[in-house]
């Protein structure tokens, strides 16, 4: 049976959820208190696998408490409204037991109710299907079908059955089938079948951490009492899912096999773990078992002492587990829960809410790696989150958001709907989106490179003059920048380092051509002795200019660069900037861009303003201008080709 559809009713602070849908993987996005533990409990009291209910008094809404009789007569009020679509195995168990086609649909509904013990089920089974291929099974005759009368139930049947003053063997037979149904309902006997079919609901907290030491003397007598702490029963679960028990290890008594029982955990647990975990590959668990020693605090000063330690193989050292992350307890504690249930419980929906919170975004990541590779393929995941690392990538079908609803209609009168759940994105605040507004952004700029090798550059005019340039090298036989590179502008010199921070966990091959200004050789040195590039990837346009200070128009010979932008702010012959003017005009650079702009504003106002994409704009629309064997075009392709021969022995 599989989770398809829900709606959650009078359930804390949701009134009515609306039904969404549920697939393998449900991710629940909202802010806090929005309502997305209440979803997740709500689900969880359907079959809990730790014995979870209802309480009436703790998760009926409370402003309607007090009326709770008024509005409920029969003194039931339904919370989880389950759809479950029957899958093959399912529908040939009862089969087995009703013949084939007796099922109308495939889908039952199982509704969970405060003030009920148990659920109610609506299972869509045709009777008089039943009845017909019952009694074909059996062999009754037309006469015998006959006298079954109008019976549109197995349990009418069954009583008509019991009232006939003689019975033939096949009809005998039919009695005895039918007499085992459980009140002679076929609906029932359907139920028991798909009870025991249904899975359970494992629900686990963001705070619910294993112990990291623990008196096992105490852990007995508390299982033995039924007072076993949360993180306590995450151990003994950890114990189980390793093949040993609390029992066997009180009563070892050979040091070697208390040894051996204890590294077999810990090698278990360790290569599950660091699988998955890729924040610190050089750490182990250990698990030692010692005797309490009498300056230990209560209960940890006597009998025998579980201790889990990490050891950091790299510092060669190990500290207690609750010494380490929250972040790294709970992936512990969470790996070692699920692996006990699967080990021992057997199909399960996996509720979570806020998995991994205190973990890094990267762990995020490696969390929901963990869910798709090893929990997916036996379970449906339904979890909660308002962490952009924690959406599925890949699976933004199967997001919900979930928000408190308050109309505003009537500003003096707020009504209060309660937590919705919903798959229109277009309905929702922009609170509730903001987690998947940021992973949106984030794969959307990471989606900016498109090729395995990657060029990054200053601005968009960068860009242009680059592809331009190899465009008219190419046209002569000569070197132009190789098509397997990607160019990406990605706005300054600071700008660069973040984009090659953000992307260097990609494996692309990124190679930077920086500009360079006065101020910038600290940042570019410091690119250059980071780890995120090989040093010499990262290029400036002064290896190339022959200027300390230059940008990508400093690859043009002067005179070329002015007819350029004289073309493109439509100057005439008498009004016609020239290097030496530009010179002139500025001190400050020797950056030929930064020359011509301080230049132009030294013009009339009514002379047009100067702006660094507009000559590279103009030179799209005039590629012939690279034509030729003018002496400032020859040069400025020079250095040019210097540039793309660099870039391409990086590929």
């Amino acid at each position: 049976m599989k989770l398809t559809r829900a709606q959650i009713t009078n359930f804390r602070c949701v009134e009515d959820s609306g039904v969404f849908e549920i697939g393998d993987l449900t991710c629940l996005v909202g802010k806090n208190e929005a309502g997305k533990t209440a979803i997740l409990k709500a689900l969880h009291g359907l079959s809990s696998t730790d014995g979870f209910t209802y309480d009436r008094t703790r998760d009926y809404p409370r402003r309607f408490l007090t009326r709770f009789d008024e509005r409920h007569s029969d003194g039931k009020s339904a919370v989880a409204k389950t759809w479950w679509t029957l899958e093959d195995d399912d529908i040939a168990e009862l089969n087995k037991v009703f013949g084939e086609g007796a099922l109308n649909d495939p889908v039952v509904e199982i509704t969970s109710h405060i003030g009920m013990n148990g659920t109610s089920w609506d299972i869509p089974l045709n009777e008089r299907k039943c009845l017909d291929n019952l009694a074909s099974l059996h062999g009754l005759s037309d006469s015998e079908k006959t006298e079954l009368g109008s019976a549109e139930r197995t349990k009418d049947a069954h009583a008509i059955l019991k009232s006939l003053p003689e019975r033939s063997p096949t009809q005998e037979s039919l009695m005895q089938t039918l007499g085992k149904f459980r009140e002679g309902s076929a609906i029932y006997t359907a139920m028991d079948i798909l009870v025991g079919r249904k899975p359970k609901l494992f629900y686990a907290s963001h705070f619910e951490r294993m112990s990291g030491e623990i008196s096992l003397n105490k852990l007995a007598a508390d299982k033995q009492n039924n007072t076993v702490s949360a993180g306590d029963r995450i151990f003994l679960d950890f114990l189980e899912c390793a093949g040993t028990t609390i029992e066997e290890l009180r009563g070892a008594t050979k040091y070697e096999y208390l040894v051996a029982q204890c590294e077999a955990a810990s090698n278990d647990i360790t290569d599950e773990i660091f699988q998955f975990w890729s924040q610190n590959e050089a750490l182990a668990v250990k698990i030692d078992l010692n005797d309490g020693l009498p300056q230990d605090p209560y209960p940890f000063n006597s009998g025998r002492i579980a201790k889990i330690r990490i050891e950091n193989q790299n510092h060669r050292i190990s500290v207690p587990l609750s010494e380490r992350s929250s972040g790294f307890v709970w992936f512990f504690s969470f790996l070692a829960q699920f692996k006990h249930l699967r080990k021992k419980t057997g199909k399960t929906i996996i509720l979570l809410d806020e998995p991994g919170l205190t973990l890094h975004g990267k762990a995020q990541s490696d969390l929901l790696r963990y869910i798709e590779s090893r929990v997916l393929p036996d379970h449906q995941v339904i979890y909660t989150t308002h962490s952009p690392f924690m959406v599925p990538t890949g699976r933004l079908a199967d997001v919900r958001v979930v928000e408190d609803v308050l109309d505003l209609s009537e500003p003096r009168r707020p009504v209060v709907k309660g937590t919705k759940v919903s798959a229109d994105l277009l309905s929702v605040d922009k609170e509730t989106l903001f987690p998947l507004q940021v992973h949106l952004g984030y794969e959307l700029t990471r989606s900016l490179f498109t090729g395995q090798n990657c060029l990054l550059v200053n601005a968009p005019s960068d860009l242009i003059y680059l592809q331009l340039a190899s465009k008219a090298l190419q046209s002569r036989g000569r070197t132009g920048l190789d098509s397997r590179w990607t160019l990406c502008p990605s706005g300054g010199l600071d700008q660069l380092a973040s984009f090659a921070s953000l992307f260097s966990e990609n494996h692309l091959n990124v190679a930077l051509l920086c500009d360079c200004g006065s101020g910038d050789t600290p940042e570019i040195e410091r690119l250059q002795q980071s780890r995120l590039l090989k040093a010499e990837q990262v290029l400036t346009i002064a290896d190339f200019a022959g200027k300390p200070e230059s940008g990508v128009e400093d690859l043009f010979d002067p005179a070329l660069y002015c007819k350029i932008v004289n073309q493109a702010l439509g100057f005439s012959e008498t009004s016609a900037i020239t290097a030496e003017k530009s010179e002139a005009a500025s001190s400050a650079s020797t950056r030929i861009a930064q020359q011509v702009e301080a230049l132009c504003k030294q013009l009339p106002p009514e002379s047009p303003g100067f702006n660094p994409y507009l000559p590279a704009e103009w030179l799209i629309r005039h590629p012939e201008l690279l034509d030729g064997d003018n002496p400032a075009v020859i040069r400025s392709l020079d250095r040019f080709e210097a540039v793309f021969v660099a870039l391409n022995q990086f590929l």
